[in-house]
């Protein structure tokens, strides 16, 4: 990734990289001496002592690790000591259970402390319950289908064909929602797929989630004739209502721009930085008191408030824009606004008429906030001109270099001196004062001394009179440029809105509603541009970062069918991305209250659009989509290279027994990454805005995996009963090297 989408996730990239390079070195040295440490095999005599001493403890929770030599069992299998006291392994499992629940809960009261799923202002104990409440959920969800798991996948076998249908039934889903039906299902009868169409319209787009900065940049505009004193006062009206809403704290308003050719906003743009209230603060006492109103879900309605408050005369509206995100889309494209279109024409007459003329087209889109379309006035500002009359000058003797002194010296001023003041300099200026020259009547009436000694009005010398020019001149590419920037309204993605106003201009086009004037052309910016420049770059890297996994899985398999099995698990997984990212935007969607909190808010439920963020979790999610099936296949492997079954029957038994005996740790590795998304998703403040949608296909790619579990089982025993079906001998694949324990990546490592 390169430009601004690169310097936020290179950071990210790095951290996981190191993290997993740590944790390999962690898992290869580490990790086995402190099992030696941990779980030493003690002497013949020490195991016995020890039986007898647990033997003694019921609450002992070890196991002993060797039976007592001097107490050999009785005719059913018990110790001497275990038929004395048949209560004792209940006592032991008991104590187990004890330990293991005290432990977790612990755990689980620590864990709500720094996490606050339900908000830094509520409860603890309402934290704890809800933590408690949604991990106990998981867990016993995963420890239910492992107790399920060896039946389900026995019927699964019986029945390949049917259980293939639900894989690629997901599958189709998936693309449905992310390119949309009517593109999916293209070959189909449009009448046949009228309802899945209407359904599935496909995932809008944006470049990049809108950050919290914790404030705004209000930058309206008043018309170009306005002078310095009427933008002042709009300035100050401004100011004072922004102010007034409970939410923030300072609102400071610039007009024009300093002096630096890095700033250069004309005179009637404004920009006001509001900065907001922090949601919560903390008391002396360490509680946490919100200082925004109930009514203030999200700093979005604050921005609503904002915009209600400061609508002033003579000021148009703005769109919405945070100080370092509008920095950032002025220096890029030189706009004030995250989408607009760049006009290019041959003269300013001709560059401002048709700008004109796009506004009115663009207010009428209705993906559009008409309030928010503006059209650069490029002729519009009044500039007084002064065209000296050279008869009458020629008349009475005088010289054009005199009437422009003079009139440079009564209007503009003229340094005739300079003070020091310390370490600063000045330039000390001479000019009439602000009566005598701010109306025509009273420079026309500006005194010229002639050489013949007359003294003559400006007006009997020159003509005066307002023009309206220029207020900036702007070009890019060689050409003279005009911007119309506009904002969509709510609900509705940048890049869908790009697409209706381009469609909408299109139109008129075609139908010569807008007639487009010889040498002028267009063409739409802001993150549109950035939106295309990110998607070049990631149709490289996505199908980079498959065939790299792919490779990856055949030097572990040494074989493209296998490769493929395990692989098939990455196009289950990313069609789970992209239901989770449908699911996050239906309005049915956790619609439940617990504990008298909306599920939606808890976890930020709310429409999720494709973005950069979007498309670096699912490459994420590439990554560790294969894990499952990689222990599994591995076992697989391992175990029909030791039996070598010949029959369709044995190779059913050797399939149910190898998932059995992995599916354990396949759980953990799952189990481990969907839990340490949770605190994510949950997560509210800075960076949320980002976290949040890297996280949900990475969320739902993982819970939908578990369908690996049973695809690459189904198919391994598929590919083998098909080879034994055709004769190539004993199904027994390639020796694969030892089994490596299932990786279990720390909390976080993936998100």
């Amino acid at each position: 990734l390169q430009a601004a989408e690169g310097k936020l996730f290179t950071p990210l990239a790095w951290t996981k990289t190191f993290s997993l390079v740590m944790a390999v070195g962690v898992a290869l040295t580490v990790l086995p001496a402190v099992a030696v440490l941990l779980f030493p095999q003690l002497p013949p005599w020490l195991q016995a002592r020890w039986a007898r001493v647990s033997a003694r403890l019921p609450w002992a929770a070890s196991r002993s690790r060797a039976p007592t030599p001097d107490a050999p069992p009785d005719a059913q299998g018990q110790s001497p000591a275990s038929s004395r006291r048949p209560w004792l392994p209940v006592a032991k499992w008991t104590g187990r259970v004890a330990l293991n629940l005290a432990v977790a809960l612990v755990c689980a009261w620590q864990l709500a402390k720094h996490w606050m799923p339900l908000g830094k202002g509520e409860a603890q104990s309402d934290n704890f319950v809800f933590v408690v409440a949604v991990t106990g959920s998981l867990l016993a969800l995963f420890w239910l289908f492992q107790l399920v798991y060896a039946r389900l996948l026995r019927v699964f076998l019986a029945r390949k064909l049917a259980f293939i249908a639900l894989p690629t039934f997901l599958l189709l889903l998936g693309l449905s929602v992310w390119l949309g039906a009517d593109r999916v299902f293209a070959w189909l009868p449009a009448e046949a797929t009228a309802g899945v169409r209407a359904r599935f319209p496909g995932l809008s787009e944006e470049f990049m989630p809108k950050l919290d900065e914790g404030s705004y940049l209000w930058m309206p505009t008043i018309m170009p004739h306005g002078g310095i004193s009427a933008g002042m006062e709009i300035i100050a009206q401004m100011d004072k209502a922004i102010a007034a809403v409970p939410e923030v704290e300072s609102a400071v308003g610039k007009l024009g721009r300093a002096e630096s050719a890095l700033d250069p906003a004309p005179l009637s743009m404004i920009e006001t930085i509001v900065t907001l209230k922090p949601e919560f603060t903390v008391q002396p006492d360490g509680s946490r008191k919100r200082n925004w109103r109930p009514e203030m879900k999200r700093q979005a309605d604050i921005w609503d408030e904002i915009t209600r408050v400061a609508q002033v005369p003579g000021a148009t509206s703005a769109p919405e824009l945070q100080p370092i995100a509008g920095r950032i889309v002025m220096l890029a494209t030189g706009m004030r606004a995250p989408m607009g279109i760049k006009v290019l024409g041959p003269d300013l007459k001709t560059l401002g008429d048709f700008a004109l003329k796009l506004e009115e087209l663009v207010k009428e889109v209705p993906e559009v906030q008409p309030a928010a379309v503006l059209a650069d006035r490029v002729i519009g500002k009044p500039y007084l001109e002064i065209q000296i009359d050279r008869e009458a000058i020629a008349r009475h003797g005088a010289r054009i270099e005199d009437v422009q002194q003079v009139i440079e010296v009564a209007i503009g001023g003229m340094p005739i001196t300079m003070t020091v003041e310390g370490r600063e300099r000045y330039p000390v200026r001479v000019r009439y004062p602000r009566e005598l020259r701010d109306n025509l009547e009273a420079l026309g009436g500006i005194i010229v001394p002639t050489p013949s000694g007359a003294q003559l009005p400006l007006r009997s010398l020159a003509k005066i009179a307002y023009a309206r020019g220029p207020q900036a001149i702007k070009s890019e590419d060689t050409f003279l440029t005009a911007y119309v920037v506009f904002d969509g309204q709510k609900g509705h993605s940048e890049i869908d809105v790009v697409h209706a106003v381009r469609a909408a201009v299109d139109r008129a086009v075609a139908a010569k509603t807008l007639k487009v004037p010889q040498g002028v052309s267009w063409r739409f910016a802001g993150n549109y541009e950035s939106k295309l420049r990110s998607d070049a770059r990631l149709k490289i890297l996505i199908p980079l970062a498959l065939v790299l996994v792919f490779v990856l899985l055949y030097l572990q398999f040494r074989s493209v069918a296998t490769t493929a099995m395990v692989f098939s698990g990455v196009a289950v997984a990313m069609g789970g991305g992209f239901l989770a990212l449908w699911a996050w935007g239906e309005p049915w969607f956790l619609d439940a209250t617990f504990l008298g909190h909306n599920l939606r808010d808890v976890f930020g439920v709310r429409q999720v659009n494709l973005s950069v963020a979007v498309w670096v979790g699912f490459i994420a999610l590439i990554g560790i989509a294969t894990d499952d099936g990689v222990v599994m296949a591995t076992y697989l492997d391992q175990s029909f290279a030791k039996h070598k079954p010949t029959t369709r029957e044995a190779v059913r038994a050797a399939v149910v027994e190898a998932g059995a005996r992995r599916i354990r740790p396949c759980l953990m590795t799952t189990a481990t990454t969907v839990l340490a998304l949770l605190p994510v998703l949950t997560s509210t403040g800075r960076g949320s805005d980002v976290m949040i949608p890297m996280s949900i296909p990475a969320f739902g790619g993982m819970a939908l995996e578990l369908v690996t579990l049973f695809v690459v089982p189904v198919l391994y025993c598929g590919w083998h009963e098909l080879k034994l079906a055709v004769g190539a001998g004993p199904a027994a694949p390639k020796q694969v090297p030892a089994e490596v324990p299932a990786r279990v990546p720390a909390p976080g490592a993936h998100a």
